[in-house]
């Protein structure tokens, strides 16, 4: 005999179910894409010729495809260790921090001098030239160090309690892969290496070996006419557009592209960022949603013909050029990381069309024209003073000197610390005698490089000179003069 459950049991878990199913459906991303666009993107993308990888050419004079590269486990190390010795003070990217350890200091060296010796040796056996190694400037080959430095021993106990254990190499052998991108057989071909060189030793933003980058044209090179139109089209003012020029120069092209550091995906004249979950808040991904809603049919031919869209609530969205499926958020990222087909995608963007470009330009302004950010400045005394940035700061090398650190790290935070400690130190009481004094507080807040160098920005005026304390003889005052012509 079945048992008999009460018909309120029934709709209650019945409701539940329904509230749960509900739930679960509203938590997942809308589909963008039709199973037939699907299909067709799949067609498209796997084309012949379309996408092709290989081991990166060898150039002329090089032993083989294997080489030596910084890796990402290193560099992850190099980060924490550059904020446990500037105390967490952002350092920009093209600085190195070293310590003032010197235990620590020396036995850091020696690991990235025995780590690069022992990735070389492996290199050059990968390589068939055991005998040989690649000069750093031109083509002739030298003979391997045949005596390998030092091994480093082990790490300083106080430097593994302040930063970390390090990973087991700073330096790998590895083999670049270069990866070529064609959109049609008039578009010229896209192409990229992952496993990206670099300069320094201790760079400490290297996240992913199969991340690339590609610069292209910078906005300096890219005709006045041309870049005319953009900007005005785009509302800004000269002040604005001759900040932005400048900056800008430090990050990149409308097309500039890369994959391998610490803001996952990077793009644009600015390098606005998708970050690990390429969410709504990442202005990337309002760059996208502005193009979308302002010129729609510069998106579809931009963007979502390739297979890349965003959400309502702006989150990223591709469709995978290899299976088809649609992914959201850090699935997202994550592939456009791995297939470089999609990569390619935001670099013919920006290089080709005018409205990608334009939506790029309003959205730096939206999310980084310090000028009306509104301050607060907390007196000795405790007295708050309230204002925008725009009262203190008024030159173009005053704003892109806060452009600059507002875009690299994402606020100007030090800037009412700097303003407080100018208004005591000068017994000031009021913002507007606060802006007599701008060039001493922007040339503390340089963060990149100093805009007060740059000739085609204006520059604030020279502080008042410090007024010398005054006496009945108009000198300072001096107790032995006072007595001495007392006496007379």
């Amino acid at each position: 005999m079945r048992p008999i459950i009460p018909i309120s049991l029934v709709l209650t878990a019945a409701t539940l179910g329904g509230a749960l199913v509900h739930k679960t459906q509203a938590a997942q991303p809308l589909p963008l894409f039709t199973e037939m666009e699907r299909k067709a993107l799949v067609e498209f993308w796997n084309a012949p010729g379309r996408y092709t990888v290989e081991v990166a050419p060898v150039a002329p004079g090089k032993p083989g495809p294997w080489t030596v590269r910084l890796t990402p486990e290193g560099s992850i190390w190099f980060l924490a260790y550059q904020r446990a010795v500037a105390g967490g003070k952002k350092i920009p990217p093209s600085q190195v921090v070293k310590g003032g350890v010197p235990e620590w200091e020396s036995w850091i060296e020696a690991k990235i001098a025995w780590d690069k010796f022992q990735a070389q040796k492996l290199a050059d056996a990968a390589n068939g030239t055991t005998q040989v190694a690649v000069a750093p400037k031109g083509p002739s080959p030298l003979p391997t160090q045949a005596t390998p430095p030092p091994y480093p021993g082990s790490a300083p106990a106080a430097l593994l309690s302040a930063v970390g254990n390090p990973p087991a190499a700073f330096q790998s052998a590895v083999t670049p892969l270069q990866y070529t991108v064609r959109f049609d057989e008039n578009d010229e071909p896209y192409v990229y290496r992952d496993n990206v060189r670099f300069d320094k030793d201790r760079f400490a933003y290297y996240r992913f070996a199969r991340g690339v980058v590609s610069y292209g044209k910078r906005v300096k090179d890219i005709p006045e006419n041309e870049l005319s139109v953009l900007f005005n089209e785009a509302g800004f003012s000269p002040t604005e557009r001759k900040c932005f020029s400048q900056v800008s120069a430090l990050e990149g092209g409308f097309e500039t592209t890369q994959t391998y550091d610490t803001g996952y995906v990077s793009v644009g004249f600015i390098q606005f960022v998708t970050m690990a979950d390429g969410s709504g808040e990442q202005d990337l991904c309002k760059a996208l949603a502005l193009e979308k809603k302002e010129n729609p049919a510069a998106f579809q031919q931009d963007f979502r013909q390739f297979g890349l869209d965003i959400q309502a609530d702006r989150t990223l969205t591709v469709v995978d050029p290899a299976t088809g499926a649609e992914l959201s958020g850090k699935e997202a990222v994550d592939k456009i990381i791995e297939d470089k087909r999609l990569t390619a995608i935001w670099q013919r963007a920006g290089r080709r069309s005018a409205a990608y470009r334009v939506a790029q330009i309003k959205q730096a302004k939206a999310s980084y024209w310090p000028e009306n950010d509104p301050i607060t400045v907390t007196l000795a005394d405790g007295t708050k003073l309230t204002g925008k940035v725009g009262d203190v700061v008024k030159s173009e090398a005053g704003l892109a000197t806060l452009l600059d650190r507002k875009i690299n790290t994402g606020n100007i935070r030090p800037f009412v610390d700097v303003i407080a400690k100018t208004m005591i130190a000068n017994k000031l009481t009021n913002l507007t005698d606060v802006a007599k004094y701008e060039k001493p507080i922007v040339t503390e807040l340089a963060y990149r490089r100093s805009f007060l160098d740059e000739p085609t920005l204006g520059q604030p005026p020279a502080p008042p000179k410090p007024k010398a304390t005054q006496t009945a003889r108009g000198g300072r005052f001096d107790l032995f003069v006072w007595l001495r012509d007392l006496l007379r």
